[in-house]
């Protein structure tokens, strides 16, 4: 399919030299080379090769980004790190391998901000949907509610990276665009989007704090939901964590990796970069399929994507995987930013008493502790990695819903939800498990 162009006469924005910027729909990633995608998906950095991260050769780039954030202020970590899954190597291998296509209920409907000379000032992944599935971020009861009242919810427009509740930047733009106008400009765009699409909504999920904000501004409806994370305070190894931890829950924590690997002959490895082969993609894959099919039903990703990855992102790529009497039992894979670890899928096929956590959370803690990452997102969900010294964290998500009435009714729930999530953070993190004054040994 080829992209087409807006005819819209308001254009949305004008770049510093004043020209007018039109948007542009994409329905496939394939109709943007990778390089112009990534200038705006993770300014300031350059991808190349398996996934080797480089800083942008131009010193200018991530200051001119900050500054587009606002001046002096300290820009939020998820405005400038960078992050995997908004690359164009992660959403196109979605595409190419037939995991987020129309078929499976993820028609690409991409947009691009443009200047008058053709280059990208901003873009906006984004998927016309007939479904809610593959979100983590529920609305299917709003869908129930609507369709009840005799409305149809479905087509919607939904903003995220498929299978993927990773908070990061879902409003694109260039490091030399006002981040705040391209964010306007953007939000607007999609409502126009939605509108000649005939979608009843749009749905902005995962996204960082400041554009919350700015889409809250802008009339979209705002909700919160919960994560667990592990923040590095400039630990040298798992045993500089432990001292942080209360005396009980750090034994507790030192038992269940005794436990974990009590098994005669459980070995672990770390497997990344040109290291990686098929191999290891077929075992984990058998993981995935096993834990998926139970889990879900049907799970989302195929063998195609995780080969592609392999080719676009092993550096950015890291399998944790136990290994018992020569064969691979189960395994962990997660991505690699700048400054994060993110935690992905978990499988076996060989159960073990505290593996999960092991592979999951304590492997992942001594990775980002070896390689001076400042935290672990360890997935959606799961208040039991609390006692891991996982704490809760706000996530965050706008909506902008066409019908008057669902807009109201909705609005009245998020109120009351997100006073909810607040309520639950903190009472969580009462409960976390680390020392409370500096006299508990």
């Amino acid at each position: 399919m080829t992209s087409s162009r807006s005819t819209d006469s308001d254009a949305p924005a004008k770049n510093d030299g004043g020209q007018t910027a039109t948007l542009r729909i994409l329905s496939s990633l394939k109709d943007v080379s990778a390089s112009n995608w990534d200038q705006v998906a993770n300014p300031g950095w350059q991808l190349s090769g398996r996934g080797l991260l480089q800083k942008d050769p131009r010193d200018e780039a991530l200051a001119e980004l900050s500054g587009a954030l606002g001046g002096g202020s300290e820009p939020a970590s998820e405005e400038v790190d960078f992050n995997p899954f908004l690359s164009h190597a992660f959403l196109e291998a979605l595409e190419a391998s037939g995991c987020a296509t129309e078929a499976t209920g993820w028609l690409p409907r991409h947009m691009l901000l443009e200047d008058g000379s053709g280059q990208i000032l901003g873009a906006v992944p984004a998927y016309l949907k007939s479904h809610s599935q593959g979100e983590y971020v529920f609305d299917h009861g709003w869908a129930d509610a609507f369709y009840r009242a005799g409305g149809e919810y479905y087509p919607k427009l939904q903003i995220s990276v498929p299978f993927t509740p990773a908070t990061g930047r879902r409003f694109l733009t260039s490091a030399g665009v006002n981040r705040e106008a391209g964010l306007q400009a953007l939000a607007a765009g999609l409502v126009q989007v939605c509108q000649r699409s005939g979608a009843s909504s749009v749905h902005a999920t995962f996204l960082t704090k400041p554009e919350w904000d700015t889409l809250g501004d802008l009339g979209y409806l705002q909700r919160t939901d919960q994560q667990f994370h592990w923040e590095n305070h400039d630990y040298d190894s798992f045993d500089g964590f432990l001292a942080d931890l209360a005396s009980r829950k750090r034994k507790a924590v030192k038992k269940e990796r005794r436990e974990a690997l009590s098994a005669e002959g459980i070995e672990v490895e770390w497997v990344t970069g040109s290291d990686l082969t098929e191999a290891h993609w077929d075992a984990f894959y058998t993981f995935y399929m096993d834990t998926g099919s139970r889990k879900w039903g049907r799970p989302y990703l195929n063998r195609k994507f995780y080969s592609l990855i392999n080719e676009r992102l092993a550096d950015r790529t890291l399998l944790v995987l136990a290994k018992r009497h020569g064969q691979y039992i189960a395994g962990a894979l997660n991505f690699i930013g700048s400054q994060t670890l993110f935690g992905r899928h978990w499988g076996c096929t060989e159960h073990h008493p505290f593996l999960h956590f092991e592979l999951c959370y304590y492997q992942a803690i001594d990775f980002a502790i070896a390689n001076k990452l400042k935290r672990v997102e360890a997935g959606a969900q799961g208040a039991h990695k609390l006692a891991r010294g996982y704490l809760p964290t706000t996530t965050y998500s706008a909506h902008w819903i066409a019908h008057e009435g669902l807009h109201q009714a909705v609005a009245d729930y998020l109120e009351q939800e997100r006073l909810a999530v607040e309520r639950e953070n903190e009472a969580l993190a009462e409960h976390a498990p680390f020392r409370k004054t500096d006299q508990e040994i």
